[in-house]
């Protein structure tokens, strides 16, 4: 019963939205809790060309490990911090080694990148266009005019072309 233990344990915390590692960070600086925000740092194309931007990984929560009975009216009251998640009567709860994990996969920062660079020999699909939904393969990254020359095989022939990079997924 969490209501009677002395033990810290990892629970899942609902954040106000875009604000979960500036939950964590009061958390952390007026409590001393321990305290887990990972954020994800990736590429998007938009129209001024690729731009760099962070989100949180899990969008709307946070992770903090506490002991129930002595800090959870302070921990819901917390700037940012809109309450312990919970699944009717029962709050959430994380394992220790899966908190570890992400720690170790987030680094100090709390920060992945994701490098959603494509590679030569990669099969992709093309998400867009006349060709939209067909597998190509890779053949050649063109990073200044971020575009991609793709290898694709039409009508019994193999022909390679320039795609925008931004109009293909993994395939």
């Amino acid at each position: 019963m969490l209501a009677l233990s002395n033990d810290p344990v990892w629970f899942c915390l609902r954040a106000e939205p875009k604000r979960e590692h500036l939950a964590a960070t009061a958390l952390r600086r007026r409590f001393e809790i321990e305290c887990l925000s990972p954020r994800l740092r990736f590429r998007k194309l938009t129209q001024r060309g690729p731009v760099w931007f962070v989100e949180a990984m899990f969008p709307g929560y946070l992770f903090a490990k506490f002991v129930y009975s002595t800090q959870h009216r302070a921990v819901e009251s917390s700037q940012g911090v809109r309450g312990i998640l919970r699944f009717g009567q029962r709050l959430a709860t994380l394992p220790e080694n899966t908190v570890i994990a992400l720690q170790s996969k987030a680094g100090a920062e709390e920060v992945v990148t994701v490098d959603s660079s494509l590679k030569i020999g990669q099969p992709v699909q093309l998400i867009e266009g006349a060709f939209q939904g067909l597998e190509v393969v890779v053949t050649q990254v063109l990073p200044a005019k971020e575009r991609i020359r793709v290898l694709l095989d039409f009508l019994g022939r193999s022909l390679e072309m320039e795609v925008p990079a931004g109009k293909v997924l993994p395939a």
